[in-house]
């Protein structure tokens, strides 16, 4: 069998798509996809390089089931602590409250019809276990295709042991791998039957062996790997269990290899997951591999199939597979230079930080995002060596804090608050390096605060701000008292929340601090000030700070501004231009993956729906709103000025459509996925630039008063908005 995945079977899901063909294996395929017709959980083992990964990959393609089949790449996970995580990571489930990931995932998978694929479990074998057992016992229709080294051992286990390739296939393979670098191998067909059974028929080292066919020939491989052999095995070829096979030929791959070539291999693996070219040249050149030979290095280690290359959304990366990148890891530890290397790569991702979050105030900010994203594996390797390694826990507490525009505006509030709680446990060296200890305290408070955990946020804030008065750091002072002041606002304390927050703004202006962050607390006083009636001037604050977000081409926070000016256009009747800026608000906050965002907005654009006259729509949006808000927290953050257009707009839809109806429309809101309900709330209208120019202040004063086409912005103190949060 040799075909290629074909374009069709890429339904919902996260499946790779196969670089090349996929060789042989019919009838393994065939069995593995009827295990999975009888079983929940099938374990597919074997020895590494055996070609597991790629079989089950394969067969989760052709089991289609309803809600799609997902794959989590567990090989660069280090720390079993986050394995739901990566689970929910895998499944595009993004998260922001306080609960745990394990909550998280029950409750969207509830009632799912899906195949999750876990693929190279086995050093999280009993932290799989568990996971799996838990899933499977309270997820009815969800199946599990584990791929491991070694069972789960778990009741109801149907373990499908894969062999080696037949010899036909592994000649097979050999033939489209060496056809592929154009060198065809068909007058040579005995020394390359001899090779693969040689190779055992393992995928990995014919693939490797294929590798090396630009400079050696089927017979020159075969003698030197004859040689090789030997040396390794003793002469006791037919003797050799299969794993050994396979390090007989990852070693022999690595001994054919030059010292350049075996050096970056080694020092390659520290990396997690992928990489890119700037990294490994800052990372791995000096000490015998100079900085203009690591790219014609890494060429080579491309061409004998020890990395491969992988086109992305942020551009070129590499990878190493697993089995792979742990051979080079023996050979760097051995070499005694292992510390080294785990400190460069944390230098480069401390660096790369540093870039991002200075870059994230500019007209790259959707580049930066992507960039960190594909970067996770990775600082998440340089935060962990930071917070386990003595002396260090100040770099941690850094870049934990440098990363805050990763944790709240991409989206990733549990992670960042795990990183950060951790880091500032840590008693990190004074004086000098607490300026990054007070960083992590404020971007601590400010996660918190977003996930509606506020004695927590408060602590971490009081404490920054002692500290910050105590050591005479007006920086963090600023950002304590900012957001001590956003804590406030979201707690309707709006004159204690307007003062911090026009204190902090001014303490902004005298120290020359312009950035997202700071713009947001604009936002902030905007918001506060809409909430208490003056329209005219959340709208002159708003505008402004549109204004410097174009200027910088900042995006992240204009689309907060772009809400509270939608919320004002509301309010004044002008229902047009309201759709326009929440349409524009809801867009921008869905790419960066923020959830508050997002979600505030399909809540306005409902209001804005029914103000329009379409109750049964706005009944469905809400509906979609009350499905995001888990995800996100206490639900409008238990607010009442937030919840105020939330209960206008539910007021409003009941009347027209009777209990019976609207809550039929919100069960049709709640079935909607994340980007079914984001493509709903922007079908209505396409976003129009040319609104969202020169929005005016409100007409008449501050738009309390009953004028004709104004709608009162009511914001009843009466009681708690909003539902708690599942």
């Amino acid at each position: 069998m040799r075909d290629h995945q074909r374009g069709d079977a890429a339904l919902n899901g996260n499946l790779p798509v196969e670089p090349n063909a996929f060789v042989g294996r019919s009838a393994e395929l065939a069995g593995l996809a009827a295990a999975l017709d009888t079983a929940r959980l099938v374990t597919v083992t074997g020895p590494g390089g055996v070609g597991k990964s790629r079989l089950a990959a394969r067969a989760a393609a052709g089991a289609r089931p309803r809600d799609g089949a997902w794959r989590v790449e567990l090989a660069p996970l280090r720390d079993p602590e986050f394995l739901d995580y990566a689970v929910a990571e895998a499944l595009a489930l993004t998260d922001q409250t306080t609960r745990g990931p394990r909550e998280t995932l029950l409750a969207h998978l509830a009632g799912r019809e899906l195949l999750l694929l876990l693929d190279g479990f086995e050093h999280l074998a009993e932290a799989c276990a568990e996971l799996v057992a838990d899933l499977l016992g309270r997820l009815p229709r969800l199946k599990v295709l584990a791929v491991g080294r070694r069972p789960l051992r778990l009741a109801g286990e149907r373990l499908f042991p894969l062999a080696p390739l037949a010899e036909a296939d592994a000649v097979e393979l050999f033939a489209d791998r060496a056809a592929a670098q154009g060198v065809p191998v068909e007058t040579e067909a005995a020394d390359v039957r001899e090779l693969c059974r040689r190779l055992d028929g393992i995928p990995l080292a014919v693939e490797l062996a294929a590798g090396r066919l630009r400079a050696l020939s089927p017979r020159q491989l075969l003698e030197r790997f004859d040689d090789r052999f030997r040396l390794l095995a003793g002469g006791a070829r037919d003797a050799l269990p299969r794993h050994q096979a396979l390090r007989t030929a990852i070693g022999w791959s690595h001994e054919l290899c030059t010292p350049e070539e075996r050096l970056l291999w080694a020092r390659l693996s520290v990396f997690a997951g992928q990489f890119d070219l700037e990294a490994v040249e800052y990372v791995c050149s000096g000490h015998g591999l100079h900085a203009d030979r690591v790219l014609d290095v890494l060429t080579e280690l491309i061409a004998q199939s020890v990395v491969t290359r992988e086109e992305t959304p942020v551009g070129v990366r590499y990878r190493m597979l697993d089995t792979i990148r742990a051979y080079g890891a023996e050979w760097l530890q051995a070499t005694g230079d292992a510390l080294r290397l785990r400190r460069r790569h944390r230098d480069w991702y401390i660096g790369l930080a540093t870039w991002c979050e200075l870059d994230w105030f500019s007209p790259r900010q959707a580049e930066v995002a992507a960039r960190v994203e594909a970067e996770l594996p990775n600082l998440r390797c340089a935060l962990e060596h930071c917070l386990t390694e003595p002396g260090e826990a100040h770099l941690g507490q850094y870049l934990a804090g440098s990363l805050w525009f990763l944790w709240v505006g991409c989206g990733r509030l549990p992670e960042g608050r795990h990183w950060l709680e951790r880091s500032v446990e840590l008693d990190a060296e004074r004086t000098a390096n607490e300026q990054s200890r007070l960083k992590a305290l404020w971007v601590l408070g400010y996660v918190a605060i977003l996930q509606g955990d506020t004695v927590p946020a408060l602590a971490a804030l009081q404490e920054c701000r002692d500290e910050a008065e105590r050591i005479a750091n007006p920086t963090a002072l600023a950002y304590a008292e900012h957001r001590t002041g956003c804590l406030a606002l979201v707690s309707d304390d709006m004159g204690r929340a307007e003062s911090l927050l026009r204190s902090a703004l001014e303490r902004y202006r005298e120290i020359g601090e312009l950035n997202s962050n700071v713009l947001m607390g604009q936002v902030e006083l905007a918001m506060a000030r809409a909430f208490l009636g003056d329209l005219r001037d959340a709208v002159r604050i708003s505008e402004d700070v549109r204004r410097i977000c174009d200027d910088h081409g900042e995006r992240w926070a204009r689309a907060y501004a772009l809400f509270v000016l939608g919320y004002a256009a509301w309010a004044e009747g002008d229902l047009t231009r309201a759709r326009s800026l929440l349409s524009a608000c809801l867009s921008d906050a869905h790419g960066f993956h923020d959830l508050l965002g997002s979600v505030l907005a399909v809540e306005l654009l409902a209001l804005v729906t029914v103000s329009e006259g379409d109750a049964a729509e706005a009944a469905v949006l809400q509906g979609a709103a009350s499905r995001i808000w888990p995800s996100v927290g206490l639900p409008l953050f238990g607010s009442a000025y937030y919840n105020s257009p939330h209960e206008l707009c539910e007021a409003t839809a009941r009347g027209q459509l009777g209990d019976e109806r609207y809550e039929e429309c919100v069960r049709r809101g709640r079935l909607l996925g994340r980007e079914a309900a984001v493509a709903r709330a922007l079908r209505r209208g396409e976003t129009d630039d040319a609104a969202l120019d020169g929005v005016p202040a409100p007409r008449g004063g501050h738009g309390r008063g009953g004028g004709a086409g104004k709608r009162r912005p009511a914001a009843s103190r009466t009681r708690k908005g909003g539902e708690t949060a599942g």
